[in-house]
């Protein structure tokens, strides 16, 4: 973020911790003890192995999975269930296929009751603002996994929510649609100056998008560190200080895969 200092703070996470119970593996801990402020406006990446509880987390934020204990807070009010100030974007695009790109993107605001001639307005901003006016009459099965994803986006933009939770939205997608989508998504925030929540594998992903980064442990998922990415955009992913962070990261994100790996096989974790 940029400016004299630090943004209200938007999401407030305290003490919060997640307990499974599983058939195969009794009692699982999947988060303990997770403290993490995100400010108005900024960009957070979560980063970890599989198994860290990124995905875990961004649910409880989003409402669908409230911790065990612990607090999330969102304006200063508990977060007890999903609501308009939260939109989630995942990877799998969750689209009617019996819908055109036009509807698919105006169903929440249909849902909503909005009038028509505003709901074609919003709808005609955000298929232009995402490239996709062209294809507002195709349905998803006509479309590639990047361009579904857009349409995704424009989907949850369309609500207006303050904050933007994404699970790996373009995890499925080849390298070049996905570093066009991160390009997009910038772009989009830097217009918008929405909150965004990040849940991603990928070290060089996150140091590319990232505000801050907040690298979480193998199972419970801790804040193991939090690291400021202080790189000016759009960042230069061959530059000696981004390719220094990306080291730095990988130790850290190995140390717990190793952990992982530990754990997996028998020995202690």
């Amino acid at each position: 973020m940029s400016g004299a200092g630090p943004s209200p703070v938007e999401i407030e996470i305290r003490g919060v911790a997640k307990i499974f119970e599983t058939p195969g593996q009794g009692t699982v801990r999947a988060l303990d003890g997770i403290d993490l402020d995100v400010h108005k406006g900024e960009f957070v990446c979560l980063l970890g192995p599989s198994g860290c509880g990124k995905s875990t987390l961004l649910n409880a934020v989003a409402g669908f999975s409230p911790p065990t204990s612990g607090t999330i807070r969102m304006g200063g009010r508990d977060v007890a269930g999903p609501g308009p100030d939260r939109a989630m974007v995942f990877q799998e695009y969750a689209l009617f296929p019996w819908m055109t790109v036009a509807r698919n993107v105006a169903f929440g605001l249909e849902v909503k009751g909005l009038p028509a001639a505003g709901i074609r307005e919003k709808v005609d901003d955000l298929l232009a603002l995402l490239n996709l006016s062209e294809f507002r009459d195709r349905f998803p099965k006509d479309l590639s996994g990047g361009m579904r994803q857009r349409v995704a986006i424009a989907r949850v933009l369309a609500l207006d929510a303050p904050v933007l939770l994404m699970d790996e939205p373009f995890g499925a997608l080849d390298a070049l649609t996905r570093r066009n989508l991160q390009d997009e998504l910038l772009r989009i925030w830097g217009l918008w100056k929405t909150t965004i929540l990040f849940v991603t594998h990928g070290i060089e992903e996150s140091v590319y998008l990232a505000d801050r980064i907040v690298v979480m442990t193998y199972r419970p998922g801790r804040v193991k560190a939090v690291v400021e990415v202080t790189l000016p955009r759009l960042r230069d992913t061959s530059s000696p200080e981004f390719n220094a962070l990306k080291r730095d990261l990988t130790a850290m994100v190995m140390e717990e895969q190793l952990r992982h790996e530990a754990y997996e096989a028998g020995g202690q974790a």
